[in-house]
């Protein structure tokens, strides 16, 4: 590895699931004010949408994840596409 470019400033970070609630601890640089208690210690949390716990390709489920309704407004700009090659 080239010296110099990585960061120092590693911490200890819990990263959350949200879809599940899972949580893991790691080593992160990343920046954030959320703070939990986790196994009696006060941490900073990153809070994740969706993690290899809840994603349909580790878990082997077929389960759709759509917090921000983007499948939602797929579906209906694709439904008008199809409705317009109908007439």
């Amino acid at each position: 590895m080239k010296k110099g470019i990585h960061p120092a400033n590693y911490r200890t970070v819990a990263f959350k699931d949200m879809s599940n609630g899972h949580v893991f601890i790691t080593k992160s640089t990343v920046n954030t004010k959320e703070v939990e208690t986790i196994d009696g210690v006060e941490m900073p949390i990153i809070k994740l949408e969706i993690s290899s716990m809840s994603h349909p390709f580790y878990t082997g489920k077929m389960k759709l994840v759509d917090t921000a309704g983007r499948v939602d407004k797929f579906m209906t700009r694709y439904g008008k596409h199809m409705d317009n090659r109908k007439k």
